[in-house]
C-alpha cells in the first residue's frame, strides 16, 4: 500500500488553513471568494461534521485591501488554525455552555419544560449580539488572499 504525503496537500505551514477558490465579487470594501469543493474531503472520516465538505457553493467575504485583484483570479483564502478553533468556540461551544449553565440555574426555579424552552430562547439573544458584532469579529478573524503564481 502505498503511504500519501499529505504535508504536499498541506501547503507546507501546519498552523495555516488554506482553500483554493477564484474571486466571484468585488466591491470597494468587499472581495467575495467562491471556494471550490476539496477533493481531500471526499474520503474524510470528519466530512458530515465539516462545514466545508457540505456544499461546493461556499463564499467568503473578506475585506478589501488595496491588492490588485480581479474578477476570476485563482486564489488561496489562508486562515490561521487559532483563529479556526476561536471561531468554533464562539459559534458553538460557548453557546453550548451557556445553554446548559441556563438549563441548570432555570430548572432550581421553574418547572422543566419551561426551563428548556427558557435555555433554547437564550440562545437568541446571543446570536443577535454576535451578529451586532460582526465588524469586531471581522477586524480579529483576519482571512488572508494569495493569488496563485
Amino acid at each position: 500500500m502505498e503511504k500519501l504525503d499529505l504535508e504536499s496537500y498541506k501547503g507546507g505551514n501546519k498552523n495555516e488553513i488554506k482553500h483554493e477558490g477564484y474571486i466571484s465579487k468585488i466591491t470597494n470594501q468587499v472581495i467575495t471568494v467562491s471556494l471550490k469543493g476539496n477533493v481531500n474531503c471526499e474520503g474524510c472520516k470528519a466530512q458530515s461534521a465539516c462545514g466545508v465538505s457540505e456544499s461546493n457553493d461556499k463564499e467568503i467575504e473578506i475585506l478589501n485591501t488595496n491588492q490588485s485583484f480581479k474578477l476570476s483570479d485563482p486564489v488561496n483564502v489562508v486562515l490561521e488554525k487559532s483563529l479556526g478553533l476561536k471561531a468554533v468556540f464562539w459559534a458553538y461551544v460557548f453557546p453550548f455552555i451557556l445553554m446548559m449553565l441556563t438549563l441548570i440555574i432555570t430548572s432550581n426555579f421553574l418547572k422543566e419544560w419551561i426551563a428548556g424552552l427558557v435555555s433554547l430562547f437564550m440562545l437568541i439573544p446571543y446570536y443577535f449580539v454576535l451578529y451586532k458584532m460582526k465588524s469586531s469579529f471581522q477586524k480579529a478573524f483576519q482571512i488572508s488572499i494569495l493569488k496563485f503564481s
